[in-house]
């Protein structure tokens, strides 16, 4: 009787643990997913004040600086899945490429120090969102394989933990080209 008793308390302590931790792995995914928002509305915050900066440099650039605006506003546009999430933050990534290669043909533009200052912020943010995407992916790897392993999977089954989706790069998409700048 009392092996079985032992044997209960074993299996209930071992699920209470099991789901205490895919608690914590699906909260710690939730932060890494809010920790790349922070960084994309960082770099949303940014764009207006790089483009009215190069605006007056590159007056006669409209199209390049109009990709960037749209890039920006089609992104922060709406509840997206994360592959739709990934290409529209690529297609900003991309235009501000396009944007940068601009102050190489501008020698004032390149020494404005509002615009240097604006390009390390941005290329600053880039970087935290890349180290957000690493985290959010690591976390997501960590909570998907204790959603799929044995024995743990009961218990994620049992309480309807599920899998999530890894932020994911677009194959063939825009940002892997080499930016080209045409006057």
């Amino acid at each position: 009787m009392s092996i079985i008793l032992i044997v209960l308390v074993v299996c209930l302590l071992w699920a209470i643990m099991s789901y205490n931790r895919l608690v914590s792995l699906v909260q710690r995914a939730k932060e890494a997913l809010s920790d790349i928002t922070v960084q994309q509305k960082r770099r949303y915050d940014l764009i207006p004040n790089l483009i009215e900066t190069v605006k007056g440099y590159a007056a006669h650039e409209q199209g390049t600086l109009m990709k960037v605006t749209e890039a920006r506003n089609a992104a922060m546009s709406g509840q997206k899945s994360m592959a739709e999430d990934a290409q529209a933050q690529n297609m900003i990534t991309s235009a501000l490429k396009s944007v940068f290669a601009l102050s190489e043909n501008y020698p004032d533009l390149k020494a404005n120090q509002n615009f240097l200052e604006l390009q390390r912020e941005l290329s600053d943010t880039e970087d935290k969102i890349q180290a957000s995407r690493r985290f959010y992916n690591g976390n997501v790897r960590d909570l998907n394989t204790a959603v799929l392993a044995f024995p743990g999977n009961i218990i994620a089954n049992m309480f309807n933990f599920g899998k999530m989706e890894f932020f994911e790069v677009p194959a063939g998409d825009a940002s892997e080209q080499p930016v080209a700048v045409k006057f």
